[in-house]
């Protein structure tokens, strides 16, 4: 039987990793800029930890999770996503007593037992954001502002920002209400997973794919006729912040997220280029969340960015660095002498290379073809006898003497004046 990846698992090959070290490397660089700490946490945790922080009722919870009991009866699960573990992480060990605001984020793969399709895989991966402790208007935008700015960074176009309130508890409850009632009157024209959201989560409605309840929810009661005073003059500065930013948006009154814990400030962030696989990044507003995984009342809003969807977005393939320098040494004194050398210039930040067999000088020549060198270093004995060896122009085959006496300096003198 041929041995293949696990369906929903993609490998990520030595051509493509160059393009995810320079996402990471350009997330990590707008994440700092705003203070923002890295934190990294497990993929695996205790089931509990994702169906207390995400919600029982949840597709995801339900449905979507990679679970098991392991040896010791425990029931544990790979993660979903980033937010329930971090804030475990952040309660177990009290990170929140070191600042009012903790401003974190974290980097890697998510796992959810999904159809597999463009743009969503069962592994796949995200850049995530978590501010915690303020209520602040101004944080909700600024976490908005961090993925608008890395997209930007990146020269992805194109996107559209969408952004809702969910309103809080006060609000929240005669919302409820009044859309169970109308999804009752409705019930025997949506979908069985509608129907079933009836009971355990009828916000979630709003997010079906399905036509037939899409056009049921057109006429079903909004959260945005139901916003109390607060909650209308948060979503009114989120705008304003945002406006600020010089970041355009548009207010979807139907948008929704997946989980449980949402409320307030609520948004994606849309490329028209991925299909029904659109959004890119999303997020909001958490407070709750914190005391209900049984921590302190401390407020929250988070995101994330898609990176394996991002990766579709890129303008360009971004190309790994290509060998500086490839050393041809024939005969084993030569292999030995330049051991060295070789040491001092990865160490001054050279990419260099050897062939680890003794090769005739053709197919060293060869080899240095294939790694991309710019540069090749001829050693023999005739070379070491003659107290000079010689450097190749891979390029231009132009070819120069180099003394033995400096020959890690004049080496790296000689290729930095033909760069």
């Amino acid at each position: 039987m041929e041995i293949q990846a696990v369906r929903g698992f993609k490998d990520i090959l030595p051509g493509e990793t160059a393009s995810w070290d320079y996402v990471e490397s350009v997330a990590r660089g707008v994440f700092q800029s705003a203070g923002m700490k890295e934190i990294r946490i497990p993929v695996l945790e205790k089931t509990q930890v994702f169906s207390r922080g995400i919600g029982e009722h949840t597709d995801i919870v339900e449905k979507e999770m990679y679970t098991f009991t392991d040896r010791n009866g425990d029931s544990l699960s790979l993660r979903p996503e980033a937010t329930a573990g971090l804030l475990r992480a952040v309660l177990e060990h009290k990170l929140y007593g070191r600042s009012p605001v903790l401003k974190l984020f974290t980097i890697g793969p998510m796992f959810r037992h999904e159809r597999p399709q463009k743009g969503r895989l069962r592994q796949f991966h995200q850049l995530n954001v978590e501010v915690l402790g303020t209520d602040g208007p101004l944080a909700d935008a600024e976490v908005i502002w961090l993925a608008w700015e890395i997209l930007e960074e990146l020269d992805v176009t194109g996107l559209r920002l969408e952004v809702n309130s969910l309103g809080c508890p006060t609000c929240r409850p005669a919302h409820k209400e009044d859309l169970r009632l109308y999804l009752e009157g409705v019930a025997a024209d949506l979908c069985p997973d509608c129907r079933r959201r009836c009971g355990t989560n009828p916000l979630r409605v709003f997010d079906c794919k399905q036509e037939g309840c899409r056009e049921r929810m057109r006429r079903a009661p909004l959260i945005k006729h139901y916003l109390c005073p607060g909650c209308v003059e948060h979503e009114k500065s989120v705008l304003d912040c945002l406006a600020g930013f010089g970041i355009p948006c548009t207010v979807n009154p139907y948008l929704v997220r997946g989980l449980d814990y949402y409320v307030r400030t609520t948004f994606e962030l849309i490329s028209p280029d991925l299909g029904a696989q659109g959004t890119v990044a999303a997020g909001g507003r958490y407070d709750g969340l914190v005391k209900a995984m049984g921590g302190p009342d401390l407020p929250g809003v988070g995101m994330a960015i898609g990176a394996d969807r991002l990766m579709m977005l890129l303008p360009g393939v971004i190309e790994a660095e290509g060998t500086d320098l490839f050393v041809a040494a024939l005969g084993g004194r030569a292999r030995q002498a330049v051991i060295p050398w070789i040491k001092a210039w990865r160490r001054d930040g050279l990419i260099v290379e050897i062939s680890y067999e003794d090769k005739a000088l053709k197919a060293q020549l060869k080899q240095a073809d294939r790694t991309g060198a710019g540069w090749c270093l001829l050693v023999g004995d005739q070379e070491l006898d003659g107290g000079e060896v010689v450097l190749r122009n891979m390029k231009t085959q132009a070819q120069h003497g180099v003394p033995l006496r400096d020959v890690v300096s004049a080496v790296q003198d000689l290729m930095g004046e033909e760069r």
